[in-house]
């Protein structure tokens, strides 16, 4: 069952939908429009070289929210 990506035309609200087999035509959750545009979703790949990105970015991420906390206790202690 896949799930695919919808673009409303009338409101312009962008969501998912699981779809079932061979259902009815879709309509936006937003504005009930059934003028759909179906999104072209490319799938996520996982690998050790995206993981280790990630990770990576991560690291980076929590140092520097660590060093935001720090100054703000640093601050603090000052007033």
């Amino acid at each position: 069952m896949p799930i695919y990506e919808y673009a409303c035309r009338s409101c312009e609200h962008r969501f998912e939908l699981l779809i079932r087999g061979t259902s009815a035509t879709p309509a936006c959750p937003e504005c009930q429009s059934a003028d759909l545009e179906k999104l072209l979703s490319l799938p996520a790949v996982k690998s050790e070289s995206t993981h280790a990105l990630a990770m990576k970015a991560a690291r980076k991420r929590d140092a520097r929210q660590a060093n935001q906390r720090m100054h703000t206790q640093a601050e603090y202690d000052n007033e």
